[in-house]
């Protein structure tokens, strides 16, 4: 069952394990090594322009999805975006040079676009017979697996020896094996030239309502970035929570794991854009708990809001947008995920600018929190101007 390209199982296990390698090996394993690399290797400054370069091969990566024609095409880009994945992990394993590390984070951005953008839109295509809105929030349960599979390979390997390049190999290895089964099963059978359906470029796509979606998709960007970026050190830099860091990074794995799931039935039995708003409000919450609090417990709370809340609006956005495209889900996917890629690349900068000016993070969070609340109300302004109401019918 596990090996048949067209059963469902299959198809979802496959995307699980390629958001693994996509977003957990490729991105969430730096958030996860931050503090240990911080020690022994990196500057603060330094880590939020790693963070920065490998969000802009992210965006590269989501802008140049739109523009992959056929599905073929897409299969091979996903097969590369995962190997790039793998072997750029690889390089951290290997070297300290930093010119190297910009290049590999770089690249590793790219390779987590196409591990998730393309590779989403190709699960959205495989399913078959099923409510697509509940089976693709099983799918993007891979984010908080991404999370928690790579914080606990990294764990491992810290019960043996404390080197952080042993755990980017361990991640790798264990990447590569993932990206094997998802390259196989995420595949289409060989077609003919004349056969091959090919999306063209459809403008009549940008409506205004895609528009703001996509600018508040922006708006989420920044406020994921920053805690997919700082948590760990966040909570570190504490009063009396030095070391509780990575306690509320898995935290935000194991909320992750079942919000997708949550998040999409409750779209599915009220609607996207209220669920949206509703997940984008506890953000800010838990956004905001560092800035007046250093309870370990209320810290906790933050990284379970964030896990709970990020995971589930990415599924949320990208379930929407895919949706709105109808045929070529790639391309609202790829055209909101670059407005996405756009605030996680200016998110890290203005963070570091802050935290040098005032010596901690409390300027960053305000910011990052009055920026989601500018998606909130973009999202009220499109529910309430550019969603089709129903007719009203007056009955006699």
């Amino acid at each position: 069952m596990f090996f048949d390209r067209n059963n469902n199982a299959a198809i979802l296990l496959a995307g699980i394990l390629a958001l693994v390698v996509g977003v957990g090996v490729a991105r969430f394993a730096f958030t996860s090594l931050l503090p240990s690399m911080l020690e022994n290797h990196l500057s603060i400054a330094f880590a939020g322009v790693l963070a920065s370069i490998n969000y802009v091969g992210y965006l590269s990566g989501s802008i140049f999805s739109i523009f992959i024609k056929d599905i073929h095409a897409k299969v091979r880009f996903f097969r590369i975006g995962l190997a790039l994945c793998v072997i750029t992990s690889l390089l951290l394993a290997f070297t300290e040079n930093n010119t190297l590390w910009l290049l590999s984070r770089l690249f590793a951005g790219f390779g987590a676009a196409m591990a998730l953008v393309v590779g989403s839109a190709i699960v959205m295509s495989k399913l078959q017979n099923t409510n697509k809105t509940k089976a693709m929030g099983i799918h993007f349960s891979g984010l908080g697996f991404s999370i928690l599979v790579s914080d606990l390979i990294m764990r491992g390997v810290f019960t043996y020896s404390a080197n952080w390049q042993h755990a980017w190999l361990a991640l790798a290895i264990a990447g590569a094996i993932f990206a094997c089964y998802s390259g196989y099963i995420l595949s289409f059978e060989k077609q003919s030239a004349d056969q091959v359906i090919k999306h063209k470029f459809d403008k009549s796509l940008f409506t205004p309502l895609v528009i703001v979606l996509a600018l508040a998709y922006f708006t989420e960007g920044v406020g994921m970035v920053v805690q997919a970026t700082f948590l760990p050190d966040i909570v570190n830099s504490l009063p009396g929570l030095d070391g509780y860091g990575g306690y509320a990074w898995l935290a935000v794995g194991l909320a992750g794991i079942p919000s997708c799931i949550i998040w999409m039935r409750l779209a599915h039995k009220y609607n996207s854009i209220d669920i949206m708003i509703v997940a984008m409000a506890l953000q800010v919450v838990g956004i905001l708990i560092p800035t007046f609090s250093a309870n370990i417990y209320l810290n906790l709370v933050s990284g379970i809001l964030f896990g709970a809340t990020f995971i589930g609006l990415v599924s949320l956005f990208m379930n929407y947008g895919g949706q709105l495209a109808g045929k070529n889900p790639v391309f609202i996917m790829g055209l909101i995920t670059a407005a996405y890629g756009v605030g996680q690349v200016v998110a890290p900068l203005y963070c570091v600018a802050l935290i040098a000016e005032f010596k901690n993070y409390n300027a960053a969070l305000y910011l990052t929190a009055f920026i989601v609340c500018c998606g909130i109300f973009l999202l009220k302004y499109a529910q309430a101007n550019l969603i089709a109401k129903p007719p009203i019918v007056n009955e006699a």
